[in-house]
């Protein structure tokens, strides 16, 4: 039996009531009220299943579905209900569903795993309202202490952990997921490259890594009237010039590397006054962390050359680092023999954004599923994917599912 893509219709459309704006989009910051509503009602649909249902003290929700083999790791789906302020009623939800249709197909057809399989919801996944994303899974991996968790605080000095025990959702560290057998993730691109090669969904081999760094030009302040361009060291003209090569020098690489200046600062800040100093951010990215330590390295050398020749002073200043995450190859390769088999078409890629299923490759076996953005929108209300999108990617979620429950998995 397929599965019910009028049911995830619905189930979509319910979701999407919860914090609706008034551009189609939905506001639910991390354990606001709104938030707190759409975890009711996964919680709600969870137990008319009869699955058993559990919350750990980082808020994460389980719906369990017990395997024949209680010993064994379980598989685990899932992705988070949380979103930005204004965003898009995809980014997250589609995830949560999948999982979730998966499960109840099983059931459907008659099908006893032979491990237990999970569907879950992370808590924060998004960091719009709690300055850190991805943090849930993050503590379960192992990156982020629980402390780093329950102290973090919105706008209003309110932290986690106090928003926890305010809705309902402050569990017991007994519930956590301890490890996993597999971990799959359907969501949606948030970006422009399906729905240009005109194809179903996306088979995601792993997340590019990422490089920031600040970058400060030192020159010297001065009048913009009496003073002649032949002697000026001016830092903003440094900044733009470097920002400028960097740009060509990417896009005329033509690979997977991308590149973006997302803050810039000058100093003094006047307009009729010649920038001393301008400060401004840059995020590279590669999928493989050989090339992008390498790009890292020819992107200095290029600031350090600029500086130079524009007779001023440069500061180099790394930010943070994350590697590249490789999901699992013969996952990926079990996803591409299911599409080839049932005629549906794809493409393999990398994302460019962070998911949970970047921590969670670090308990299990990960792969994740894409669904075309039409348009490449995301974390705006005007996100978008076509439906029957996200009933193929779904589907074959659920082909995957009981592919991998019938083969069986490691005992814990």
């Amino acid at each position: 039996m397929a599965v019910n893509s009028e049911r995830l219709k619905d189930r979509f459309d319910r979701l999407a009531e919860i914090g609706k704006t008034a551009g189609g989009g939905v506001s639910r910051l991390a354990l606001s009220d709104e938030d707190k509503e759409a975890r009711d009602l996964f919680v709600s649909w969870l137990k008319d299943l009869g699955l058993e249902v559990k919350v750990d003290d980082l808020g994460n929700i389980y719906g369990i579905l017990a395997g024949k083999n209680p010993d064994a790791a379980p598989l685990v789906m899932g992705s988070h209900l949380d979103s930005v302020p204004k965003g898009g009623r995809y980014d997250g939800t589609i995830g949560v569903l999948a999982g979730l249709e998966a499960v109840e197909s099983l059931i459907e057809d008659g099908i006893e795993p032979q491990q237990p399989v999970i569907v879950v919801n992370f808590t924060n996944e998004e960091g719009a309202r709690f300055p850190k994303p991805m943090i849930s899974s993050g503590v379960l991996s192992g990156k982020f202490a629980t402390e780093d968790m329950y102290n973090l605080e919105d706008d209003n000095g309110i932290s986690i952990e106090e928003e926890l025990n305010r809705i309902g959702y402050l569990g017991d560290r007994e519930n956590r997921l301890q490890e996993a057998d597999k971990f799959f993730e359907v969501h949606i691109e948030q970006g422009p490259v399906l729905i240009e090669k005109g194809v179903n969904l996306g088979i995601v081999e792993g997340i590019q890594g990422l490089s920031w760094h600040q970058i400060t030009y030192t020159g010297e302040t001065d009048h913009a009237g009496p003073s002649p361009m032949e002697y000026r060291r001016d830092a903003g003209v440094g900044a733009v010039t470097a920002m400028s090569r960097l740009y060509e020098w990417v896009k005329d690489l033509n690979d997977e590397t991308l590149i973006t200046f997302g803050k810039i600062k000058a100093s003094p800040g006047a307009v009729n006054v010649i920038p001393g100093e301008v400060t401004f951010s840059i995020d590279i990215r590669h999928p493989d962390k050989g090339v992008l330590e390498e790009r890292i390295e020819q992107m200095k050398q290029t600031l350090l050359d600029t500086a130079l020749e524009m007779k001023l002073d440069s500061q180099i200043e790394d930010l943070a680092y994350m590697p590249p995450v490789a999901f699992s190859e013969g996952l990926t390769n079990a996803l591409e023999d299911i599409c080839k088999n049932k005629g549906i078409s794809y493409h393999r890629m990398f994302s460019g954004a962070g998911h949970d299923a970047m921590y969670m490759n670090k308990l299990a076996e990960t792969v994740m599923i894409f669904v075309p953005s039409i348009g490449g929108k995301s974390h705006n209300e005007a996100e978008e994917s076509r439906w029957e999108d996200v009933a193929e990617s779904t589907s074959l979620l659920y082909e995957l599912v009981k592919q991998q429950v019938s083969a069986g998995s490691r005992v814990k």
